[in-house]
């Protein structure tokens, strides 16, 4: 018999700790493309080292979340969101006794497809580009096709649809996505009060009365009662749930981060100009499609896994830094200065 290794022995004490809702890592519907298995970790710890490791997560930190490329030093990126749901979801995750490796792989994979300027990035493409722009499909494309040079990470089947469905709207396949869907939303509605209020866009006193004695009236108690509403609900049950008071103020409060915030005159005063950028970049390079980086060069010229020419253009733009997207925007329109004295 052989000798059980490291990452068998993680498997079997998952089945002797984490509740019969959890999604194991020996019952894994698998990769795309066959794999040996690591001697070491489980296939969802795996996935999650691959998705830090990999060149999408680092730009994340160049990347809006709410505010077009802020100066100060304590406004969120793309990636403090990123690494903020990880932490709500494996908080909520390992209190439910569900898989705390899947949880987090999904939770750092999430925004992997988001454009450059956030959401108005995403307006941009979704306009220009024929076959439309969600950055959750975005997201599941880079981990399937983008990464590692058109080969992609190889993820799992749980943790890609964890990425998919972590839209409002979305439905995962497991419990460990759903704390995900939940955990995302808890971060906007939190943090992006934090950030809102600290560049003056709203005050503490502007937040509904009933949503602070529900909430609370600090982040760090929005994210105490949220998290905690969440576990108490969902202990020993197949399914991620919230109270209804809770979970009604939780709307409520989306509904007012959208109405004075995501939507707000002075807040969102540049993003007009971020989605012109982007769209002039995406008529740009579908004009100037050998402008390209070579291995986007590459997408488009093979022959066995061709794409169109807008979906090579779009990948390449939704790559891009908040920074990157400006600086080649400036070298593509604004004229050098003759350097020869």
């Amino acid at each position: 018999m052989d000798k059980i290794n490291l990452r068998q022995i993680q498997e079997q004490r998952e089945h002797e700790s984490f509740s019969k809702f959890a999604a194991f890592s020996d019952e894994s519907l698998g990769r795309d493309r066959y794999e040996k298995q690591c001697d070491i970790r489980p296939c969802y710890q795996r996935d999650r080292d691959r998705i830090i490791h990999c060149k999408s997560f680092r730009r994340l930190k160049l990347k809006t979340q709410v505010f077009l490329a802020p100066k100060g030093d304590h406004y969120r990126t793309r990636l403090i969101h990123t690494l903020e749901v990880s932490q709500n979801a494996r908080t909520i995750a390992r209190a439910l006794r569900l898989n705390e490796d899947l949880t987090e792989a999904i939770a750092l994979g999430h925004d992997l497809g988001h454009t450059p300027f956030g959401h108005a990035g995403e307006r941009a493409l979704n306009r220009v580009y024929s076959g439309g722009f969600k950055h959750c499909e975005q997201s599941v494309r880079v981990v399937e096709v983008l990464e590692n040079r058109g080969k992609g990470l190889n993820l799992t089947k749980e943790v890609r649809d964890g990425i998919l469905n972590h839209k409002t709207s979305g439905n995962p396949m497991t419990l460990e996505g759903k704390i995900v869907r939940l955990s995302d939303k808890i971060a906007y509605v939190t943090a992006d009060i934090d950030d809102a209020i600290r560049g003056n866009i709203i005050t503490d006193d502007m937040i509904p009365v009933y949503l602070r004695e529900t909430l609370g009236d600090s982040t760090r108690q929005r994210i105490n009662t949220l998290i905690h509403d969440i576990i108490i609900n969902s202990e020993g049950k197949n399914d991620i749930c919230m109270s209804k008071e809770v979970g009604d103020a939780l709307f409520d409060m989306r509904k007012f981060m959208f109405e004075s915030v995501y939507t707000n005159p002075i807040a969102k005063s540049e993003e007009h100009k971020a989605e012109k950028l982007v769209e002039r970049l995406f008529e740009y390079y579908n004009e100037h499609i050998d402008r390209l980086p070579e291995d986007f060069r590459d997408y488009y010229y093979n022959i066995d896994n061709h794409y169109d020419k807008e979906r090579i253009v779009c990948d390449y733009i939704a790559g891009m830094t908040d920074n990157y997207a400006v600086e080649t925007y400036k070298n593509l329109t604004i004229p050098f200065s003759w350097s020869v004295y």
